[in-house]
């Protein structure tokens, strides 16, 4: 299940879940820090064969979700993993009371990834804040729900003709239409979308749609333009 994304980075893909309607895929990602720990991007569902293979990467130490939405699976691996440390974006605590996060995410790096991992807060929305991360050694920026790139063939009927609307269809995607319009202030954003730009990722990685393995910094400048 687990599929090698770039030096010591792995993804995984979940069950697609039902959003407002509409039919989502769900992907996470894995680090292996030079720690020797491992961190734990957006968790899927979680299943024995699944834990029985991101054991053998290293032992669950972080776990992050980018947004307030990416929250379904936290309880299953925090229970699964009682030691490792759970961090929430701003709003998911709140959101989430029953679970005991240990940080709320923010500009800088924890000290125990900030050798392997960047990230930047893209503020200025007053729906939800996402957090992204770049995974330095394999060049990758790592993305929850601001850049979703879904393939043609996902893209049937009438919901596939509103995602075309939205531009989430194809080679750059986007974000979806009713996001970008929260964005009541978007200086923040436009700082935030530079720093990405500024790590010039090779890879990326989304949580919904086609990654991309190479070239990814002008697919996500031009993802995020409406910025």
């Amino acid at each position: 299940m687990l599929v090698p994304f770039g030096q010591n980075l792995y993804i995984a893909n979940g069950p697609t879940v039902s959003f407002y309607g509409f039919p989502y895929p769900t992907r996470m990602a894995i680090v292996r820090l030079s720690s020797g720990k491992t961190w734990v991007w957006s968790p899927i569902e979680l299943t024995e064969d699944l834990a029985d293979e991101v054991q053998t990467v290293g032992a669950v130490s972080y776990i992050v979700s980018p947004n307030k939405l990416h929250h379904l699976a936290l309880s299953a691996w925090s229970r699964r993993w009682p030691d490792a440390r759970l961090y929430a974006p701003a709003g998911l605590a709140r959101k989430m009371k029953a679970l005991r996060f240990d940080a709320e995410l923010g500009d800088e790096p924890d000290p125990r990834w900030m050798g392997d991992i960047d990230q930047v807060v893209f503020r200025g929305s007053f729906a939800m804040e996402e957090v992204v991360f770049f995974h330095r050694a394999s060049r990758t920026a790592i993305f929850g729900d601001l850049i979703q790139r879904f393939p043609d063939t996902a893209a049937t009927g009438w919901k596939g003709a509103l995602m075309r609307l939205d531009d989430l269809v194809g080679q750059h995607g986007s974000t979806p239409r009713e996001w970008r319009l929260s964005f009541l202030s978007r200086d923040a954003a436009r700082a935030a979308r530079q720093t990405v730009l500024d790590w010039n990722p090779e890879q990326l990685v989304i949580a919904h749609g086609d990654c991309v393995c190479s070239g990814a910094t002008p697919v996500i400048a031009e993802a995020l333009r409406w910025i």
